[in-house]
């Protein structure tokens, strides 16, 4: 099965979703540097509180710019792959599955302190956590995709 970009594949659902969670990452971080006026979330405040704690932050960087700039390399990573050139090569794949292995287990740290230490409950924290996890196994269908691709000899990688 020789995949084209006019296909639906796990990439495209990569591209997508790392648009819509980088715009989400990019309104949180906006909203830290005081440019967004009030967050939208709940009546308990727990993404303003979430956002402000210590676990806000991460080796002095703003976690929700950490999520700008992971969304954005997965939305780079994710079009470079869609070009017909690249669309059936393993070596893209390999990429979006490390950079979405780091922001899963990035994502597992956050949400320990988020859930369990400071017993919140962020609804953006928690859009980028679901988006993470179906990015991570999007990987793996892109990788089987991938795989048949190559044993149908139109394969590069």
């Amino acid at each position: 099965m020789n995949q084209t970009p006019s296909n639906f594949t796990p990439r495209h659902w990569i591209a997508l979703t790392s648009v819509i969670t980088g715009l989400v990452a990019l309104y949180l971080h906006l909203w830290k540097l005081g440019y967004m006026g009030p967050l939208t979330c709940n009546a308990q405040h727990s993404c303003e509180i979430a956002m402000t704690s210590q676990w806000g932050m991460f080796w002095g960087v703003d976690v929700a710019l950490i999520g700008v700039i992971g969304y954005s390399l997965l939305l780079i990573t994710s079009i470079v792959g869609l070009q017909p050139r690249w669309i059936n090569d393993r070596r893209i794949t390999i990429l979006l599955g490390v950079l979405a292995v780091i922001g899963f287990l990035f994502t597992v740290r956050l949400k320990y302190y988020e859930w369990f230490v400071m017993k919140l409950f962020c609804r953006w924290c928690a859009i980028s956590a679901v988006v993470i996890t179906t990015h991570v196994v999007a990987v793996g269908m892109d990788w089987r995709r991938v795989g048949r691709a190559m044993d149908a000899g139109g394969a590069r990688g």
